[in-house]
């Protein structure tokens, strides 16, 4: 893999590689973009078949963090930690004590938090030895669980693109294929049945699909039948890339909203709903809740100040829709460019200032 080559072409920033013998720590720092200010996102742990297959992970999810966070209007850049192992059978405490001097080391620069492989407790560990560690627990000023926050975010984002499908943000009396009914899922479900939604439900673990039912009413199908029920919107909140060649020609919603990561199995998929007139909520823009929330713990967590911030992901996705007709693009491309609009305004305003210093001294 030609690193700098790589790294040039998408423009990252930093690659560290961290390692600690007697604890076994095999851990990969990615920085993206730190424009907007300094790099936050999550430490994963994971099996890697290789080095290389590491590398490439830290990469992708540290720029997927980039537009995660510009495109929720966070004054944070995007970063992501790889530690290479087995996250049931290899963690330790020095492991993550470790880590967290590294990540001390780099002045905040990178900020972390929990990831798909790695806990609370990992987090509170990392604490021990830095400051520059979200999602730990509510003893030590945490959040706490982010799964409510996410799923209202979710619901805000839904209605959303209600309203730019329907012409009303009102989900009442919607038809609605929830694809996932775990700890984000069933909340949103909860605000859905609130408002007077009607719920189809799938999940592989038959008591939560059995929950739903008993609590919300839904209807319950099998797992691979969610796509073609007669429904409004469609929401994916399982596993990724469940938007692809098999599943689209089934598909009858009039719009695609919901709390899973990388639902475009391809970019192309985006293409493609977009050409039949669906309505897309693109994933990263939409389940931005979670990291809305952890960012402001880094201001002394307030959880009236972040909901407010949530619940204005309704105007995020709005803007979406926006550039999308704007500049005659389907959504998931209007995203990126979101994202990076103001990702380059910032720019411009920085080397601004850089060019004539005399303005900063003047604001003294």
């Amino acid at each position: 893999m030609e690193i700098f080559k790589y790294m040039k072409e998408y423009d990252y920033e930093q690659l560290l590689f961290c390692q600690d013998e007697a604890s076994g720590l095999k851990a990969i720092i990615a920085i993206h973009d730190t424009t907007l200010g300094p790099a936050l996102g999550g430490t994963r742990m994971w099996t890697y078949a290789s080095e290389e297959e590491a590398i490439e992970d830290a990469l992708r999810l540290a720029k997927g963090m980039t537009y995660k966070n510009a495109a929720a209007g966070l004054g944070l850049g995007g970063g992501k930690t790889v530690i290479i192992g087995d996250p049931k059978t290899e963690k330790n405490e020095e492991m993550f004590r470790a880590f967290g001097r590294y990540i001390q080391g780099l002045n905040g620069r990178y900020i972390t938090a929990e990831d798909v492989g790695t806990t609370v407790y990992d987090m509170d560990t990392i604490h021990e030895e830095t400051d520059y560690v979200t999602g730990i627990s509510p003893a030590f000023g945490s959040s706490g669980d982010p799964s409510p926050v996410t799923a209202y975010g979710v619901y805000r984002g839904m209605q959303a693109a209600a309203m730019e499908a329907f012409g009303s943000p009102s989900l009442e009396g919607k038809v609605i294929a929830v694809q996932g009914v775990g700890n984000v899922s069933y909340k949103l479900c909860k605000h859905l049945h609130e408002e007077g939604a009607q719920l189809i439900v799938t999940d592989i673990n038959k008591e939560s699909v059995a929950r739903a039912v008993e609590d919300f009413g839904a209807k319950a199908v099998e797992p691979d039948e969610i796509y073609g029920v007669d429904c409004d919107i469609y929401a994916p909140c399982a596993l990724g890339a469940t938007i692809n060649d098999d599943t689209i020609p089934q598909l009858k919603a009039k719009v695609i909203a919901g709390a899973a990561n990388n639902q475009l199995k391809e970019a192309r998929h985006g293409d493609q709903i977009h050409e039949m007139g669906i309505v897309y909520a693109p994933d990263y823009v939409i389940n931005a809740g979670g990291v809305i929330n952890v960012a402001d713990e880094l201001y002394g967590y307030n959880q009236e100040r972040a909901l407010k911030k949530v619940k204005g992901l309704y105007d995020n996705v709005m803007e979406v829709f926006n550039i999308a007709r704007r500049d005659n693009i389907p959504t998931y491309k209007a995203a990126d460019r979101m994202a990076e609009e103001r990702i380059e305004k910032r720019r411009k305003t920085q080397s601004k200032f850089i060019q004539n210093p005399h303005h900063i001294l003047s604001r003294r």
